[in-house]
C-alpha cells in the first residue's frame, strides 16, 4: 500500500486513506481506501485525530506495520473502555467486575497476546501506525503506556511473569484518575495549586483500588502508586529517590512521560517521537533511569515511516525504512531537490552510511 504520513490539517478533500482510523472501543471509524470529504476531515479534526496515512504513488512500497494486530488492539481497547468506565461509575461497579475472577484473567490473556505479538516483531515500533479517536485521553494513554511498557520489559530481559505484571501495571497505572473530578481532569488550561494537589491523589487512589484485588499483581498496584516518583526525589506522592522506586515504576515513568509528550492534549500539540526522546534525555539520571530511556530509544521508530523530513542539504523526502541499532539515522527517499522542485527519479540516502547528512526538520505533522 502506497502511503505517506500527513497532518489532518493539510489533507484536501479527495485524498485516500491508506490506513484505517479507529474509534476508542477499537472499531473502525473510517476504513482504509476511503476518499475523505471535507465533512469527514472536519469530523476527524474535532475528534483530535492529528495525522493520517494517505495513499501516494511515490511511496507505494512503504509497509507500515502496527505494533499489534487489529484484533488484539480491539480487544485491549474494549477492556480499557470497560474497566475505566466501570470505575468512573461507582466503586461497586468496579468491585463487581473483579468479583468472579474472570476479569483479571481476561486482562492477563490480552497482555500475553500483546507480549507474543511484540516479541515476534524485529522492527522498531511505529507509534503513528494507527490513528485513533478517543473521547477520553486516559483511554488512549493507558493503551499506549501498556504497549511501550510491555515492549520495554521484553527488551529489558524481564521474565515472562514479570512482563505480564508490568503490562497490567501499564494498562491500569492511571485508573485512579477516574476518581478525579472531570473539571480538573479535562481542564484545558494550567491547573491551580489546589487542583494539582487533587490531581496528584490519583496515584494513591489507584494504588488502593488495585491492591485490594486478588486478581491484580501487587507490583502492578505499585506502578500506579510510584509512576510519578523521580530519581532525584522531586516526584510524588512520597518523594522517593533512586532505588527506593521499584524498577517497574521507574520503567513506567519513562513510558508515561514519553506518551504524554507525543499525544495531542487540549492545551498543546504533540511532539514527534525524536523531540520527546530529546526531552527525556535531559532528565536522565536526575528524573528518569538511564537504562530505560536508552532502551525506549532503541524500541521505537524515532522517525516514523512516511514522515516528511528535510536534510541539511536542502533536499527533502520521506522516511522509507529504519536502521536497527541507529534509530536516529533512517533511510530517506528524496522527492524534492534543494530548490524545492520535485525530482524526476526519486533516490534514497541511508543516513547510517552517509554521516555528513542530517535531518534538520520534519514536516510539522501536528
Amino acid at each position: 500500500m502506497e502511503m505517506r504520513l500527513l497532518s489532518i490539517h493539510k489533507c484536501q478533500p479527495g485524498v485516500t486513506l491508506a490506513r484505517s482510523v479507529y474509534a476508542e472501543n477499537g472499531t473502525i471509524l473510517v476504513g482504509a481506501g476511503v476518499s475523505l470529504t471535507q465533512r469527514m476531515i472536519n469530523r476527524l479534526i474535532n475528534m483530535n485525530i492529528t495525522n493520517v496515512y494517505i495513499q501516494d504513488k511515490r511511496t507505494e512500497d512503504i509497509v507500515v506495520e502496527a505494533p499489534v494486530s487489529e484484533e488484539t488492539r480491539r480487544e485491549a481497547m474494549g477492556l480499557i473502555n470497560e474497566t475505566f468506565r466501570a470505575s468512573h461509575q461507582s466503586p461497586q461497579k468496579w468491585q463487581q467486575m473483579f468479583s468472579d475472577r474472570q476479569f483479571g484473567r481476561q486482562i492477563r490473556q490480552v497482555l500475553a497476546t500483546v507480549a507474543d505479538e511484540l516479541k515476534g516483531k524485529d522492527s522498531a515500533m511505529n507509534l503513528l501506525a494507527d490513528a485513533c479517536a478517543f473521547d477520553h485521553y486516559i483511554f488512549a494513554h493507558s493503551f499506549n503506556v501498556m504497549l511501550y511498557s510491555t515492549a520495554l520489559a521484553l527488551k529489558s530481559d524481564f521474565g515472562e511473569r514479570e512482563v505480564l505484571d508490568i503490562g497490567v501495571g501499564g494498562i491500569l497505572h492511571d485508573i485512579g484518575k477516574m476518581s478525579i473530578p472531570d473539571e480538573i481532569l479535562k481542564k484545558p488550561g494550567r491547573l491551580t495549586d489546589d487542583e494539582f494537589q487533587t490531581m496528584k491523589k490519583h496515584t494513591e487512589i489507584g494504588f488502593e483500588m488495585l491492591r485490594r484485588q486478588d486478581d491484580i499483581p501487587l507490583l502492578a498496584a505499585h506502578c500506579a502508586f510510584q509512576h510519578h516518583e523521580r530519581i532525584n526525589g522531586t516526584g510524588y506522592p512520597r518523594g522517593l529517590k533512586g532505588d527506593e522506586i521499584h524498577p517497574y515504576a521507574q520503567l513506567m515513568a519513562v513510558c508515561d512521560v514519553f506518551d504524554a509528550l507525543t499525544t495531542h492534549r487540549v492545551y498543546r500539540p504533540p511532539m514527534l517521537p525524536h523531540e520527546a526522546m530529546e526531552l527525556l534525555y535531559t532528565g536522565v539520571e536526575t528524573l528518569y533511569a538511564k537504562e530505560y530511556v536508552e532502551r525506549l530509544r532503541d524500541t521505537i521508530a524515532l522517525y516514523p515511516l512516511g514522515l516528511t523530513v528535510v536534510l541539511n542539504t536542502g533536499e527533502s523526502g520521506v522516511v522509507v525504512d529504519y536502521n536497527k541499532g541507529t534509530p536516529s539515522r533512517p533511510i530517506v527517499r528524496i522527492l524534492y531537490d534543494e530548490s524545492g522542485s520535485p525530482v524526476a527519479n526519486p533516490y534514497e540516502y541511508d543516513l547510517s552510511k552517509r554521516l555528513h547528512l542530517m535531518i534538520v526538520s520534519c514536516d510539522g505533522l501536528f
